[in-house]
């Protein structure tokens, strides 16, 4: 699979005003021959300087009945969507352009290549890294990671319990306002239990709804309020990466990237 690292490295040739030269950055040519398209790698001579280098070697990388366009503008830094559209055009290599008209490309999409990270977050309230981590990707944010991932949103109103952990996820009976009778049933976490605990004994049963102790598959990210537990590392024996219940963007990105850094380290 080929994806250029950054559209600059991709230039479009459609005309040749000054010969045989491509810009000094060029490594790839979007060559237009009759309205279709064919991709050129191309190396410049590097005893040459200026902004317009000859050619010295071309090679070429897919022909006109290899090659399709996308047909709507899409976010170039977004690598790992441009994969995962590539490889349902049917073709070898598809050309996408961007909002601000730079363009690139995919040669021979391989989606198994991408790494998938597994998301776990709990609602209501608002699952706030899940969300988050949506938004982040949609900018490209992650587009040098070449990673997708997949949300695992449990539905704590779903559970059967008779108290809650927290009035702003809008339950009736909350841990924060209610005083549990003895042989409730608790739906928390370890911080659930512990208040419990410390204000009113050990007389119930609790139902484990912490998202990072819901992760099944790696490498992943999630919440928790104990900040004991974050971080990168090995939780219940698998692979991934912690962040607070109230975690900032910032945050979350830095975890993302720390998280796929250590994976890929133990490649």
């Amino acid at each position: 699979m080929i994806i250029p690292a950054h559209c600059k490295e991709v230039g479009y040739a459609s005309s040749q005003p000054l010969g045989d030269r491509v810009y000094f950055l060029s490594n790839y040519l979007i060559h237009e021959t009759d309205g279709r398209f064919e991709i050129l790698e191309v190396q410049t001579d590097e005893g040459e300087r200026g902004l317009m280098r000859p050619i010295k070697e071309t090679r070429m990388l897919a022909g006109e009945g290899e090659v399709a366009v996308y047909p709507d503008p899409v976010n170039l830094h977004h690598r790992a969507d441009l994969v995962q559209k590539a490889a349902q055009t049917g073709k070898r290599c598809t050309i996408f352009r961007g909002a601000d008209e730079h363009m690139t490309f995919v040669l021979d999409p391989d989606p198994a290549a991408l790494t998938r990270i597994h998301v776990y977050d709990a609602s209501p309230p608002a699952p706030s890294l899940s969300r988050t981590i949506t938004a982040l990707e949609a900018t490209g944010l992650f587009g040098e990671l070449m990673v997708t991932f997949e949300h695992h949103v449990a539905d704590i109103s779903s559970v059967d319990a008779d108290l809650f952990p927290c009035r702003a996820s809008g339950y009736a009976r909350t841990l924060d306002k209610d005083r549990p009778a003895p042989g409730e049933r608790i739906a928390g976490c370890l911080t659930a239990r512990q208040l419990a605990g410390e204000n009113y004994g050990n007389e119930y049963s609790f139902v484990n709804i912490c998202p990072l102790d819901a992760a099944a598959e790696e490498p992943f990210i999630a919440r928790c309020c104990r900040s004991e537990r974050l971080g990168v590392g090995i939780h219940h024996d698998l692979f991934g990466a912690a962040v607070h219940w109230g975690a900032t963007p910032r945050e979350i990105a830095d975890a993302v990237f720390a998280l796929v850094e250590a994976w890929e380290g133990q490649a």
